[in-house]
């Protein structure tokens, strides 16, 4: 009978105070099927449990994670749970680790039935940690030997024997270290079955197991047993790994630092611990201990393949062998030889008929990051020369090795040919990239002198300068592209010829009339045509008078831009140009409807739109629409406009366009359009960027349309989001516009009002610095929501301060007015919308001043007025606003005393609040109608202390926590305390309903008495 000694290593000795490994750091996600699976096979569930689970799957995967769940289940249930770990000693692992962890973990937890085990199964007694032990030499054999059989059979017997007070579940971690005599154990237990609840789970990395592993035939054979059953961990989906990242950073990351953590982590839980990690401290390279831990596979290999997966790593995630060939050096047996180990080892995979990829991306990231400098230069060098030699794979990868090489010449002119690659399968984002990478290198005067030179692969720096800016701004980074231009016409030399100048000027004025950059494109555009002569007629010249013409409608000069359109026409058919002939068609359409004849500019939109769909025109097509589309919103057909809409940001994204301008656009306003039909999921689902990956610009702008569903849900939750976007106030005024709208309500909503206030003084000065315009439109809608708040808040306004708000007031409502009149010089009429918020100035200020008491309307007047608000934005179809102002013209007819008027606009816009989940106006709505506050709503036997007496006054005096701590001499947490002590005793959801019930049922004047 083979015999074992027991002899226990230091590292085992201290396995009795060993700590438990540590826990992962995020939760359990994207694991549920797993889990449940699980916890059948070990037969949490009550059915019919496995004898053996062998639960396997990558490093870091998440088997730790998953058998820490089904841990806890089962110590809820009263289970015994043992585990024990396999550890890498390599040669030196001592015999049984895992079972001698075990065992002595539960002998610490459970001492008395622990002695009990060793009295009774002597053997199992020599595995627990400590055990007294005699060394050969010390004394008879018998004391320092153990049977096997008996040994396995002692094992086996004391897990039956604690299995039948409470079911044993045995965990066995990392079994790939397991030695021989652990491995041996397991195979005895899992042929063996128990007369009592026992099941026993044994993980394992499956990456580790290469071909010569000695665990591999052995799992294969478990896997035969009929009582083991197996459980694979495939990678996480992106979505949950998504859900991770969010779990464990609970500071919002961009969308661009999430994908790119969710594209190098490949579904790995651990490895996305790590990076998220890494991102928390601003780093985007591969943290040290997970480099380390992925080089230990490397460190495994030969020499003769470690060098053929380091050159393998230069190339990236994947190479094919003819190139790896080419740049290894050495003969073809010796790279198969490299590469078997290397596939057998796991590092790399076969892909396709002749190729190899590594099996994780951040493998790849750690190797190459291993190479030594002078290593990369020259592997890099020998990529460039085979990929130069072959013309194999693309322009960008032969740029990239070229680059790496130093080899500058190569790598500007490939870059260039990547670009064009790259717009033509419709990547602006990676062409613009390309194209940057070129105009770096051409910074550099002898590779300039080189590439811009003579012969047919030359490269002309101002036209490579134009095609940058264009890939740029429709990959939808505008400001980048403006600031490309200024920079290549800031270096262009005096005695550059006035074509070139030409060029970058119209390529400047291109970008700018997309950004809020300060330029002056009509300027721009002018100085461009002065420099291109009308004779001959070219393409150029074309383009600027078709861009000076929109100049001119943008400035309001149509009669002006009419002139220049005609000639636009003219050039567009004499040089047979159709994009130019629908670009002047569409600034024509715009002309006609801000001349009143919004007929005619539809019907010239949809002829252009067809005009340009027929020609293959996508700019022009996707302009047209989206004008098509904003038509029929300021004409009141919202759903119609909300088609449109989507529709235009469809093509934009069927195009590769989706972030540049006029597709980015339409998405904001199709979401814009969703949310003011009531469609507030829709619009939800519409800015969110989970999965893509947009320029700042745009995941900023679709944020802010995000803020006004939360502001109309009064989800203050969402605040931080306006710190987030606020730096691109600076650089958008429509950003800025969203922004402050939305958090005029959510800041109102809570009672900062003050805060409010700051936050529309803020967005004016910024918006007026940017467009130079102190009456622009938007400040209409800016101030129907601020008088809003402050008319509802006007009544808990200390009685001195009142006349403070009142002025303040006056001022929104003149400065509304003032917007109103500088619009109608430049439009026939005042847009729809714009009317719905002048009527809701108009409406609130009156409002603010019946509450007020000072220079009140008359009950006629004030009614009058909300029904005006009410009626214009039915017309435009806004659910929600005309929801809020239903309810305060509800309020106004209850307090001129037609109760019934006032039930039926409370029943439409409670209707609407509920449907929308409008927390907000849901609770203004509960002070009117039936449940309005009345002397007879609240018991008349309810009393409050005489603090919480005190603490109401000063709440209905519209005092702050830390007021009202000063007030009364007592902590902020403790006016905190009373102030939700007499919320829960009034039945009010806040401090302004709690104020108004007191006033309505006379509780204020009753305490008092």
């Amino acid at each position: 009978m083979e015999e074992a000694v027991l002899e226990l290593s230091a590292p085992a000795a201290m396995i009795g105070g060993m700590s438990s490994v540590q826990p992962p750091r995020g939760p359990l996600v994207g694991r549920a099927g797993e889990l449940m699976r699980l916890a059948e096979l070990v037969g949490l569930d009550g059915g019919e449990s496995s004898t053996g689970v062998l639960l396997s799957g990558d490093a870091g995967v998440g088997k730790t994670r998953l058998l820490a769940a089904v841990r806890d289940r089962a110590e809820s249930a009263t289970w015994r749970v043992l585990v024990g770990h396999c550890l890498d000693l390599g040669n030196s692992a001592p015999p049984y680790l895992p079972f001698s962890e075990a065992l002595g973990r539960f002998a610490a937890q459970e001492p008395v039935v622990a002695d009990a085990l060793a009295a009774s199964r002597p053997a199992v007694g020599r595995l627990l940690p400590g055990a007294p032990r005699q060394r050969p030499g010390e004394g008879p054999v018998e004391a320092w030997t153990t049977d096997r059989s008996d040994l396995f059979e002692s094992v086996h017997a004391a897990l039956e024997q604690l299995a039948r007070s409470a079911p044993v579940l045995l965990l066995i971690e990392d079994v790939h270290w397991a030695d021989r005599s652990t491995r041996e154990m397991l195979s005895f237990l899992f042929t063996r079955s128990f007369a009592a609840d026992v099941t026993v789970v044994a993980t394992y990395r499956s990456d580790d197991l290469h071909r010569r592993h000695p665990l591999r035939a052995v799992v294969a054979e478990w896997a035969r047993l009929p009582a083991v059953s197996r459980l694979h961990l495939d990678p996480l989906e992106p979505r949950d790994i998504r859900v991770l990242v969010q779990a464990l950073q609970p500071t919002p990351l961009p969308e661009q630092r999430v994908r790119d953590i969710i594209a190098r982590s490949e579904g790995n839980a651990f490895f996305t611990e790590e990076l998220v990690a890494a991102a928390d401290r601003g780093d985007r390279a591969l943290p040290v201990d997970l480099a380390d831990l992925l080089l230990v596979r490397l460190d495994q290999l030969d020499e003769q393949a470690r060098q053929v997966v380091r050159a393998a790593a230069v190339a990236g995630r994947q190479v094919s062998h003819r190139l790896l060939e080419r740049v290894v050096g050495i003969d073809s047996t010796a790279l198969d030889r490299g590469l078997r180990a290397a596939v057998d080892g796991n590092v790399l995979v076969a892909v396709g008929a002749n190729g190899y990829a590594f099996r994780h991306a951040l493998l790849t990231e750690a190797i190459y990051d291993d190479l030594l400098p002078g290593e990369k230069v020259r592997l890099h060098r020998a990529y460039s020369t085979a990929l130069g030699s072959t013309a194999e794979g693309p322009a960008a990868e032969l740029a990239r090795h070229a680059r790496a090489a130093h080899d500058m010449v190569t790598a500007a002119r490939s870059s260039v040919r990547a670009g064009d690659e790259a717009m033509a399968l419709g990547g602006p984002d990676e062409a613009a990239r390309h194209y940057e990478t070129a105009l770096e290198l051409l910074a550099d005067p002898a590779t300039k002198s080189e590439v811009a030179g003579r012969g047919e692969d030359r490269v002309d720096p101002v036209a490579l300068a134009v095609r940058a800016s264009g890939a740029l701004s429709a990959a939808g980074h505008v400001l980048r592209a403006v600031a490309l231009v200024q920079d290549q016409l800031h270096q262009l030399p005096a005695d550059a010829e006035p074509r070139q100048r030409a060029e970058l000027l119209r390529a400047l004025a291109g970008a700018a009339a997309f950004a809020d950059v300060g330029l002056d494109v009509l300027q721009l555009t002018q100085e461009a045509l002065s420099l291109v002569p009308a004779e001959p007629p070219t393409r150029l010249r074309a383009q600027l008078v078709s861009a000076y013409a929109w100049a001119n409608a943008d400035r309001h000069r149509d009669e002006d831009a009419s002139r220049w359109l005609a000639e636009a026409h003219q050039l567009a058919e004499t040089l047979g140009l159709p994009d130019i002939a629908t670009d002047a068609s569409t600034t024509m359409a715009r002309i006609q409807d801000r001349a009143g004849d919004p007929e005619s500019s539809r019907l010239l939109l949809e002829r252009t739109i067809e005009t340009a769909r027929a020609a293959g025109e996508f700019a022009g097509e996707i302009r047209g629409l989206y004008n098509l589309a904003g038509l029929a919103y300021e004409s009141g057909r919202l759903c119609e406009a909300y088609d449109i809409y989507r529709r235009t940001a469809a093509r934009a994204a069927e195009h590769g366009r989706p972030w540049a301008p006029y597709g980015i656009d339409a998405r904001a306003m199709a979401a814009l359009v969703a949310y003011a039909l009531g469609k507030w999921d829709e619009a939800v689902e519409i800015v969110d960027v989970s999965g893509q990956s947009p320029p700042g610009m745009a995941e900023a702008v679709l944020a802010a349309v995000r803020l006004i569903v939360a502001a109309g849900r009064g989800d203050d939750l969402m605040l931080p989001l306006v710190a987030d976007i606020r730096p691109w106030w600076e650089r958008d005024g429509m950003i800025t516009v969203l922004t402050a709208g939305a958090a005029i309500d959510l800041y109102g909503d809570r009672g900062d009002i003050e805060v409010a206030l700051a936050t529309h003084d803020d967005a004016v000065a910024q918006v007026t610095e940017m467009w130079q315009r102190p009456w622009f439109e938007a400040r209409i809608r800016l101030s129907g929501l601020l008088i809003g708040q402050l008319a509802g808040q006007v009544a808990t306004t200390p009685s001195q301060q009142r006349a403070d708000v009142v002025r303040r007031a006056q001022a929104l409502a003149e400065a509304a007015a003032q917007a109103v009149d500088a619009v109608l010089p430049r439009r026939a009429s005042l847009g729809l919308e714009s009317r719905a918020w002048q009527a809701r100035v108009v409406a609130e200020h009156a409002r603010l001043r019946w509450l007020a008491g000072d220079d009140a309307p008359d009950p006629e007047e004030l009614v009058a007025v909300w029904r005006e608000s009410v009626d214009v934005f039915d017309e435009l179809g806004h659910v929600f606003e005309a929801a809020r102002s239903r309810a305060r013209l509800a309020a106004v007819l209850q307090a001129v005393g037609d109760s019934g008027g006032a039930a039926a606009q409370v029943a439409l816009a409670r209707e609407v609040g509920e449907r929308l989940g409008a927390a907000p106006l849901l609770r203004e709505l509960r002070l009117l109608g039936p449940h309005a506050p009345s002397r007879e709503r609240l018991p008349r036997d309810l009393v409050l202390t005489a603090r919480e007496h005190e603490v109401l006054e000063l709440v209905a005096a519209g005092r702050s926590n830390k007021e009202i701590a000063q007030r009364l001499y007592i902590s902020a947490k403790t006016v905190s305390v009373h102030v939700s002590n007499i919320l829960a005793k009034l039945g009010a959801s806040g401090r302004t309903e709690a104020a108004a019930l007191a006033r309505a049922s006379g509780l204020l004047e009753r305490e008092h008495r």
